[in-house]
């Protein structure tokens, strides 16, 4: 197990990175303002079960490969920009069908739930980050570095949940002045699918560090 001074410094640096605006914490804040609370904290959890994948990828050393193969990096890159660009053209195309967004069901939280999910997952920087940034504070003085690495990953992920519900929060409370005006709701909705879009595309068009 990493020592205190070691997991400290590793908190203060993943929340300085957790508070930085970024494309998770985008998607949350445009769900949340377009769909409600219940929108924002289903796209939050989403992203941290996305990071949990991640998490068990690098335990098991897949992460790996996308830093070494290129055309790795590239198709799971093109599958996540392919994913945002879909979500964002279709609340371009159909507004409406966003707009029962206080009268969301289970069924519907569920897919809020698992598109969080798939942008984070399909997100190869997200991956690279886990890379780059828990093999700097394992040590195998400590002992092994798989379990150090999970209880890192863990709380990076654990903190960085709590601000994308803060931001979902948030970002929620527009809604209710939204919610009385369809014509700024519709306009809000399509905002959420350029962002998406944009999002899509400077992931295609990202390069790899």
């Amino acid at each position: 197990m990493p020592e205190f001074h070691t997991i400290a410094l590793f908190l203060a640096a993943g929340l300085a990175l957790n508070l930085t605006p970024g494309p998770d914490m985008l998607y949350v804040a445009t769900r949340s303002a377009a769909e409600g609370r219940k929108a924002g904290i289903a796209s939050a959890l989403g992203i941290a079960a996305g990071c949990l994948v991640h998490l068990a990828a690098l335990a098991f050393g897949l992460s790996a490969v996308l830093a070494t193969v290129p055309l790795a990096y590239d198709v799971v890159r093109y599958l996540g920009a392919a994913y945002l660009i879909y979500l964002g053209v279709r609340a371009l195309l159909r507004p409406q069908a966003l707009l029962a967004g206080p009268q969301l069901t289970p069924q519907s939280l569920g897919r809020v739930f698992r598109q969080g999910m798939l942008t984070n997952v399909l997100n190869p920087k997200v991956a690279l980050f886990f890379l780059a940034l828990l093999p700097q504070f394992v040590d195998s003085a400590q002992g092994p570095l798989v379990p150090q690495i999970v209880m890192l990953g863990l709380l990076f992920n654990v903190t960085g949940t709590f601000v994308n519900l803060g931001v979902a929060l948030l970002a929620s409370r527009a809604t209710t002045w939204l919610q009385t005006r369809p014509g700024p709701q519709r306009v809000a909705h399509r905002i959420t699918g350029a962002v998406f879009v944009g999002l899509g595309l400077r992931l295609a068009y990202a390069k790899q560090s």
